[in-house]
């Protein structure tokens, strides 16, 4: 199995040292030595290759030999605006994927009917390094502080990409079974290589102000297919939507 190791200090010709969990799993955990030849990343797009100068179990120093393109990297950014889910696991496991399938920066938001007010980013950001690693992406996505709605908006008003905002009416007992969504597909309004903003809201949905603003702020009210799906299911169904619509 292929492994590749992590660090924001890579550069070529550069020697550095692997932070300590990645030296202990380097030198022990994998028993690499002195003079191995390893893979590394420094997750803003750059693979390279490195040689083991010192083994120590817990400063592990390398000699950054030279890059490597990533014939992989994409050639738009996706960002998802997110509110995480009450599980942390449920939002665990939806950073995952999202990194595995291509995802550039990710926004948890705070909205009306939010289920999580506090967010651990250190340990979000571990789980963010850990997918990259295991299926070897050169870019870490960006995990930005919790925002508020409002925040949100403001903030995206420097965004130079599309913007939508998934968007599914509640239902009344007079309109159930439900029929298609009355909103058009992410595919109607896309333009392939443009860079895109998503944003996804909690179980409850957005609330019809947010709603209301986010159309006022440029966004567009998309649907992302016909079922009803949970937030982290959201999250990487518009992940694989934006990827297949870039192929």
């Amino acid at each position: 199995m292929m492994n590749i190791f992590y660090s924001d200090e890579i550069a070529t010709g550069k020697t550095f040292s692997l932070a300590m969990d990645e030296s202990v799993h380097c030198t022990q955990v994998l028993r690499k030595k002195t003079g191995d030849i390893i893979l590394l990343t420094n997750g803003k797009g750059g693979f390279f290759e490195g040689e083991i100068i010192s083994d120590k179990t817990k400063n592990c120093i390398i000699k950054v030999i030279k890059e490597l393109a990533d014939p992989l990297k994409s050639s738009y950014r996706l960002t998802l605006a997110i509110a995480p889910t009450k599980s942390n696991d449920r939002f665990e496991w939806f950073l995952e994927k999202a990194t595995e399938i291509g995802c550039h920066e990710i926004i948890p938001l705070h909205c009306k009917h939010a289920e999580r007010t506090v967010i651990k980013t250190d340990r979000l950001n571990k789980v963010l390094i850990s997918a990259m690693k295991q299926c070897l992406k050169s870019e870490l996505p960006k995990l930005h502080e919790l925002h508020s709605f409002d925040a949100f908006l403001e903030s995206s008003a420097h965004f130079k990409g599309q913007k939508f905002i998934g968007h599914i009416p509640e239902l009344s007992n007079s309109e159930f079974p439900p029929n298609k969504p009355t909103f058009d597909f992410l595919s109607s309004f896309y333009k392939k290589g443009n860079d895109i903003l998503i944003a996804i809201g909690p179980e409850g949905g957005f609330s019809n102000e947010e709603i209301s603003k986010a159309i006022k702020n440029d966004f567009i009210p998309i649907s992302l297919g016909p079922s009803r799906l949970r937030v982290e299911t959201a999250g990487v169904a518009a992940c694989v939507i934006a990827s297949a619509l870039n192929q």
